[in-house]
């Protein structure tokens, strides 16, 4: 099955022909003997939420690694606001993964987000009334002014989420890279923490790569999907992609796809593989301990 395009509306508003935030043409990854994806041609547009999905070990966190600038392609190209990856480090918003607090244990909520407004700079730190003011207006936007002076390791790990999108938000970034985000949230906070992230989409037209291994609490907001499995990719609307007949061609398996109740089900997806020698600092299949599977439905 060919990629199919992309698709003129972008963030359920107006449509957007300018040039694209990020592109991807004939792009692969691969480490060492095995490839984990290739052929992958992507464009994302303002405005436009695109969900990556896949197994663990497909490479959903090698794609966001390369899009920061720290996994270097094994073959084709990679523009990021027309720059090569690593270049546009303040427009781009990255959250990542649930991860334990170690240092940042006992920074406040209004630390981190400071850190993402300016961390990149050497020497003191100016403090002045404009930035304190700025670190509050970004707490208020994501919901976490009750709790700006409380350290990260008091907080739920749904709260900790919504000043990591403060921090991601800091710099007013044209991009915004979510590895993960939903992992070990409870309903509510994922809720809470995707319709944060839709709601900077809308309004200020930011692109959204958002990687998820459970695509029901965005299916609702996603205008395309990426699924990567077994070196492979599907490109289109969740209804073109999410198929039985899209997924068994893809994995070369019967794969059955079912909608119960408003949610997509994905029964039979076999697991990756990782391979029996890799360096784990770079290892592609540790993106998260979760499901191979879309809703949790495992073969």
């Amino acid at each position: 099955m060919a990629p199919v395009p992309l698709a003129r509306r972008t963030g359920s508003g107006a449509p957007d022909d300018s040039t694209p935030l990020l592109s991807l043409r004939g792009a692969a990854v691969s480490y060492g003997e095995r490839t984990v994806w290739q052929g992958l041609d992507l464009d994302v547009r303002s405005g436009e939420f695109l969900a990556v999905l896949g197994p663990n070990g497909s490479g959903k966190t090698s794609l966001v690694r390369a899009l920061l600038g720290r996994q270097p392609l094994s073959a084709g190209t990679l523009t990021v606001l027309g720059r090569p990856a690593g270049r546009s480090g303040r427009h781009i918003g990255y959250i990542p993964q649930q991860a334990a607090l170690s240092a940042q244990a006992m920074l406040r909520a209004r630390d981190l987000v400071r850190f993402g407004m300016d961390g990149h700079r050497f020497g003191p730190r100016p403090r002045s009334g404009a930035i304190r003011r700025r670190v509050d207006d970004i707490l208020a936007s994501v919901g976490a002014s009750s709790y700006a002076d409380v350290p990260l390791g008091m907080l739920s790990g749904g709260e900790r989420q919504r000043v990591r999108i403060g921090q991601a938000l800091a710099t007013d970034p044209r991009i915004l890279l979510c590895d993960e985000p939903l992992l070990s949230l409870d309903l509510n906070h994922q809720r809470a923490v995707t319709e944060l992230v839709d709601a900077r989409r809308r309004s200020h037209g930011t692109g959204v790569v958002f990687v998820t291994h459970e695509i029901n609490p965005v299916l609702g907001l996603v205008d395309r999907v990426l699924y990567l499995a077994r070196g492979g990719h599907r490109i289109g609307t969740p209804e073109e992609v999410l198929s039985s007949e899209s997924l068994s061609e893809l994995y070369g398996t019967q794969v059955d796809v079912l909608r119960v109740r408003g949610r997509v089900l994905v029964v039979g997806a076999p697991d990756e593989i990782a391979p029996p020698h890799h360096d784990p600092a770079h290892d592609p299949a540790h993106e998260a301990a979760a499901s191979p599977t879309i809703d949790g439905v495992r073969p």
